[in-house]
């Protein structure tokens, strides 16, 4: 056995199924999914569709964090404070200098959430101007940073819905060169008026709720979300005689260099971040168990995606499901949160249901789970792709 392997030994997450690890995992194996009418954002498309929210307000979230009033937090920023300080002490971590320790967080929305609400107002009050400079994707970052008390190595990625996937890969590999002893990685996105109005205009939104892989889906459900996973090395562990809850066992990243936003009909993009997660991991494709897949719920996605899986296994697909359902597409918190909700297959040898299935895509003839199904597993593989063709997979191993 390989003495670098990468340990995960905390995960916190909040998300429109729960304000904890303990009430998502509740959700997922009682079907109950977040996906309902906008409660907390003003916009004219409030009654036409259904995204996956966090209901608490900013204020709320404030309080959680004894934030001073007068704070200029974005939503991305508190969400992504509390799941990480949730993996951190899931990790039993009381000082988070002991080791070599980074973060790596990543975002798409940053903070648009506020920066939308006061732009026009910068010239004329000088109170806009704090929430416009916690616009850039590094600014929850920080926060996040300064809350945790992490300086070593701070870095913020964003490659749309692939980025919390691509920020837990860049920690194994920071763990596995030496280069650091401990990174808490993961990804946070906040809902906005300029994520509902854009992916308004790609007119790739459902007006009900989102049907991964149904011959008959229509388009995803935003959503949002934070989670951070807690990655240590092997000498940590051992030192501290650690519990591991799973191990980052194989990782890929491909680009299909196809199109801005749409994925490309064989999914070669897909396909090669698959096989390169396989290498990485040194396993075949039969030793996999259970797919998470990206499943938006798109008609492009789900087609790409599938044929991608249909080329690495082959006639025996292992059982896959699309957890969207449940939360809606958080965008770059996606691969954070369901790299969570691997692990939590893994630790309870069950796999999450694909709500919404009705009938199999005539091309893939591919049927997800979609009742909650215990098996014994061993390895789990986690797929995020986001625009611009960057393609991500993660696989989870139980030992």
């Amino acid at each position: 056995m390989p003495q670098n392997r990468v340990a995960i030994t905390g995960m916190g997450i909040v998300s429109s199924i729960g304000n904890t690890m303990e009430e998502n995992l509740h959700s997922l194996l009682h079907y109950k999914k977040g996906i309902a009418p906008i409660v907390n954002i003003e916009t004219r498309h409030k009654d036409a569709i259904k995204v996956g929210e966090i209901l608490q307000t900013n204020e709320q979230l404030a309080n959680s964090l004894n934030l001073p009033k007068g704070h200029n937090y974005s939503r991305t920023a508190l969400l992504g404070c509390i799941a990480a300080k949730q993996a951190v002490k899931h990790a039993n971590i009381e000082d988070i200098s002991s080791f070599r320790t980074g973060l790596i967080s990543s975002t798409s929305v940053g903070g648009m959430d506020m920066t939308e609400k006061h732009f026009k107002n910068y010239t004329s009050n000088p109170e806009s101007r704090k929430f416009i400079s916690s616009h850039h994707a590094g600014d929850s970052t920080e926060k996040i940073a300064d809350h945790l008390g992490i300086s070593d190595y701070v870095s913020t990625i964003s490659t749309a819905c692939s980025s919390a996937a691509n920020a837990i890969m860049l920690g194994a590999r920071l763990i596995k060169s030496g280069q650091l002893d401990r990174v808490i990685v993961g990804g946070t996105d906040g809902l906005a008026k300029f994520t509902i109005n854009g992916f308004k205009t790609l007119m790739i939104l459902s007006d009900t709720d989102c049907a991964p892989f149904d011959a008959n889906r229509t388009g995803l459900n935003l959503g949002e979300a934070a989670a951070f996973l807690v990655l240590e090395s092997e000498v940590i562990v051992k030192e501290n005689n650690k519990s591991v809850l799973a191990y980052v066992a194989g990782y890929g990243n491909a680009n299909d260099a196809f199109h801005q936003t749409a994925s490309s009909e064989n999914g070669e993009g897909a396909f090669l971040a698959m096989q390169k997660a396989l290498t990485v991991a040194n396993i075949q494709p039969k030793d996999i168990n259970y797919i998470n897949a990206h499943g938006t719920a798109t008609p492009n996605n789900d087609l790409s995606e599938g044929r991608a899986i249909q080329r690495i296994f082959g006639p025996t697909i292992p059982d896959f499901s699309s957890t969207k359902a449940f939360t809606g597409h958080t965008l770059a918190a996606a691969g954070a949160i369901e790299a969570v909700y691997s692990v939590l297959a893994l630790q309870n040898n069950v796999m999450f249901p694909n709500l919404n299935f009705n009938t199999a895509i005539p091309e893939l003839q591919m049927i997800p789970i979609t009742e909650v199904t215990k098996k014994p597993l061993e390895y789990a593989l986690s797929n995020s792709f986001g625009f611009g063709g960057n393609c991500s997979t993660l696989i989870f191993s139980k030992s």
